[in-house]
């Protein structure tokens, strides 16, 4: 019977079996996960530890690699060349490309954002930073960059960035507090730890929450953080929810809010790396708790909620990529609550899991953050081809 249910091209997971501990990843891996059976498979391979992906309107995917480049994966799943013409970017640590979106108007624009760590051209530093383009077959052209976070600072780490735009056209940014600058989480004078929102131009909105703040930077949407990779738009109530890494524990999924302060380093459910307090502890009137928390952590990267028809089961979960844990989280929430925590995949695939994305078709889309990196495509399978593998 095992080894019947480990062939080495595809196994089954139930309740009281993984052959994943016995088999190492193979196409492909057919899961029961509860009463929702799914397959999982190599879409493409050979992308060096992707960052970003984003859907473009004929269903190719356009990846960003954190090593500096961006590449078109064809609908056979091949991935391109790299596109020529990226700015200069700081490739070191954390930094490097990372995350990308399409413009709303990209059908008649061909317009893309993408964000990087920009270096400083006198060699002071470095930061976080938003460029547009327009995305031809081969290269990028018209690089504008529309924001850059203030101050720059010589650091390889906390970049942030997922990238989000909101149907009025703004654009949310989440950033990260550069890891030597953490206090500057909590001023509005800098754009450390910060989510900030733009116009689709670079410009800041008029009714972002501390434009008429004297002293303060009037991109900014809220404070308080460590470190935003994830970031997604609730399909129920429209607002923003973000996910954020803690230090030793404490990761985050918090709901977004203008003007409000999520507490980093003044509060946190996490601690110093080694051990030791950051802190006052973990509450502070006027700082927001999390919606749902993580300790130890997760390491959570990108996130998005689930809206397709393919699994009519997951319909409004939000679904979170973990790089720590090796796994998909899987977070049904109902008004604003966090009713049921799954994790996936985390025996089966046993890689560092940077994003996730649904696809115009429906289906979840990951991306490995590995030097041989991967997108992997989650699909429905019935209970009886489940069975019968």
């Amino acid at each position: 019977m095992l080894a019947s249910l480990c062939r080495p091209r595809s196994w089954v997971i139930g309740l009281t079996l993984s052959c994943s501990a016995l088999t190492a990843f193979s196409d492909p891996v057919k899961i029961t996960s509860g009463e929702v059976p799914f397959q999982v498979t190599t879409y493409a391979e050979g992308l060096q530890n992707p960052w970003g992906m984003a859907f473009l309107p004929d269903q190719r995917i356009l990846v960003t690699e954190r090593v500096g480049s961006m590449r078109i994966v064809g609908t056979d799943g091949k991935p391109g060349e790299p596109l020529k013409g990226l700015p200069e970017i700081f490739v070191r640590g954390q930094g490097g490309l990372l995350d990308v979106v399409v413009a709303p108007d990209f059908a008649e624009s061909k317009r893309i954002y993408f964000s990087y760590s920009q270096p400083d051209p006198k060699g002071k530093g470095n930061s976080t930073a938003v460029a547009h383009a327009v995305l031809g077959e081969n290269e990028i052209t018209d690089v504008t960059p529309i924001f850059v976070q203030q101050p720059k600072v010589n650091s390889n780490a906390h970049f942030g960035s997922r990238l989000v735009f909101n149907p009025d056209g703004t654009l949310f940014v989440t950033l990260g507090d550069r890891y030597s600058r953490m206090t500057d989480a909590q001023t509005l004078d800098n754009h450390h730890g910060k989510v900030v929102r733009i116009k689709a131009d670079g410009g800041a909105p008029e009714d972002n929450p501390y434009v008429k703040t004297n002293g303060a930077l009037a991109e900014i949407w809220s404070i308080g953080h460590r470190n935003v990779q994830g970031a997604a738009l609730n399909p129920v109530t429209g607002a923003l929810w973000t996910g954020e890494h803690g230090p030793q524990g404490g990761d985050e999924i918090n709901i977004d809010e203008a003007g409000k302060n999520y507490g980093w380093p003044i509060i946190t459910y996490g601690e110093n790396y080694g051990g030791g307090k950051i802190g006052i502890g973990t509450h502070k009137e006027g700082m927001e708790q999390p919606v749902h928390k993580w300790v130890p952590s997760l390491a959570t990267a990108g996130m998005t909620f689930y809206t397709g028809k393919a699994f009519p089961e997951w319909k409004n979960n939000l679904f979170i990529a973990s790089l720590a844990s090796q796994t998909l989280v899987r977070l049904v929430i109902e008004d604003d609550k966090v009713v049921k925590e799954e994790r996936l995949l985390k025996e089966d695939i046993g890689q560092r899991l940077r994003h996730v994305v649904q696809g115009p078709d429906g289906l979840l889309y990951l991306l490995t953050d590995e030097g041989k990196g991967r997108i992997l495509k989650l699909e429905p399978v019935s209970e009886t081809a489940s069975e019968e593998s």
